[in-house]
C-alpha cells in the first residue's frame, strides 16, 4: 500500500504543538479590520484548539499515524 499524501490545504491551516494538540486560526480576522474593536482583533489573534470530536479526521490528513 502506497504512502499517505499530506494534505497541503490541511497543512497550511492547521499546526500541530509540542504535546500533540492541533490548532487553527480564528475566523473572522483576514480582513475588514476598520470595522472591529481593537478588543475584538486582540482576542481573534490568538489560535483555537480543534474540536476533538474533528482531531482524528484532520491527522488522517496531515498523513500522521
Amino acid at each position: 500500500m502506497p504512502k499517505m499524501k499530506t494534505s497541503k490545504t490541511a497543512a497550511k491551516r492547521f499546526k500541530k504543538t509540542g504535546t500533540g494538540k492541533l490548532r487553527h486560526e480564528q475566523q473572522n480576522n483576514q480582513h475588514k479590520f476598520e470595522s472591529k474593536t481593537s478588543n475584538r482583533k486582540h482576542r481573534l489573534d490568538r489560535d483555537a484548539d480543534v474540536h476533538p470530536s474533528d482531531t482524528k479526521r484532520i491527522k488522517r490528513l496531515l498523513a500522521e499515524r
